[in-house]
């Protein structure tokens, strides 16, 4: 029997929560996993290491897309499989890869065979599975963490953009794979590894989390009129042909900033920088996933 642990947000749920988890797991004879509990995302590193120096063969993230990019972050390398029960308020990183909100579909997904191997960004040293993100969309992210996500959910997201559409744009200079390919002003950079954000809009068309390259959006847009018909591009999925984006492929980015500006990976802000070093780990985690059909 495989060594099974479980790392869970304690602050999230759905379904029956994790009561019902574990009675599911059981079911499946797992009736004994290591089992750590945490009060924020950020404590998931220690337990999820933990796990692994316990012997742990393969790792059930519970919680949502912060607690998922904190347990890959360490996973990522270990040749661990990662099995992820969504209980998050966006779960983008579930989404992109067919997994439920179900919690009795997402522990058979975890338990069975079906396993695929995903690349992941590292963003000045710390990995991310979904997008990493400069400028406004981490300040949105930052708002809505306080308190608003947890009372009107995906809705939080709304308002907080809304309010940070008249921020002023930054000057930037970024380089791709070692040459030079934007040096201007912009309100917004975005690394994307997967590409669909909320309800199955794309932010980037092309992404695969397996190709070994990243995608790099940046967004020149200043004010309202502007950033409305960004975002009007962005929801019917042509956002690559609005005159306020330029895209492109890369495995490697070098981004400096005229000053301090707030970044994010996969949903969780954090602290204002003026350097980022990006780059892609191939092949670098192992995700339990829906079997074809």
């Amino acid at each position: 029997m495989t060594r099974v642990a479980v790392v869970a947000h304690a602050g999230k749920t759905f379904g029956g929560g994790l009561v019902e988890f574990r009675r599911v797991l059981e079911q499946h004879g797992v009736s004994d996993p290591l089992w750590y509990e945490v009060p924020k995302s950020r404590k998931a590193p220690k337990q999820v290491q933990k796990a692994l120096d316990e012997g742990a063969e393969l790792v059930f993230a519970w919680g949502g897309d912060g607690t998922v990019q904190r347990c890959l972050d360490v996973l990522a390398g270990s040749g661990t499989p990662l099995a992820v029960l969504p209980a998050g308020t966006s779960n983008l990183f579930a989404s992109n890869l067919g997994i439920p909100q179900d919690i009795e579909e997402a522990v058979a997904i975890g338990l069975g065979q079906t396993r695929r191997t995903l690349d992941v960004g590292v963003l000045n040293g710390e990995r991310f599975g979904v997008m990493a993100g400069v400028g406004f969309d981490a300040a949105m992210i930052r708002d809505a963490d306080a308190g608003l996500k947890d009372k009107i959910g995906r809705l939080a997201y709304v308002w907080t953009g809304a309010r940070n559409l008249r921020e002023e744009p930054f000057e930037a200079k970024i380089r791709v794979d070692g040459t030079t390919w934007f040096d201007d002003s912009a309100s917004c950079i975005l690394v994307g590894n997967l590409g669909k954000l909320f309800g199955g809009v794309e932010a980037f068309s092309d992404a695969e989390p397996d190709d070994g390259q990243l995608e790099l959006g940046v967004v020149t847009a200043e004010g309202l009129v502007q950033w409305a018909r960004t975002l009007a591009r962005t929801a019917v999925g042509t956002s690559e042909k609005s005159p306020f984006v330029q895209a492109t492929r890369a495995k490697k980015i070098e981004v400096k900033l005229d000053r301090k500006v707030l970044y994010e990976l996969d949903g969780g802000d954090r602290t204002k920088t003026k350097r980022l070093e990006i780059e892609i780990e191939p092949g670098a985690l192992e995700v339990c996933v829906p079997a074809a059909e």
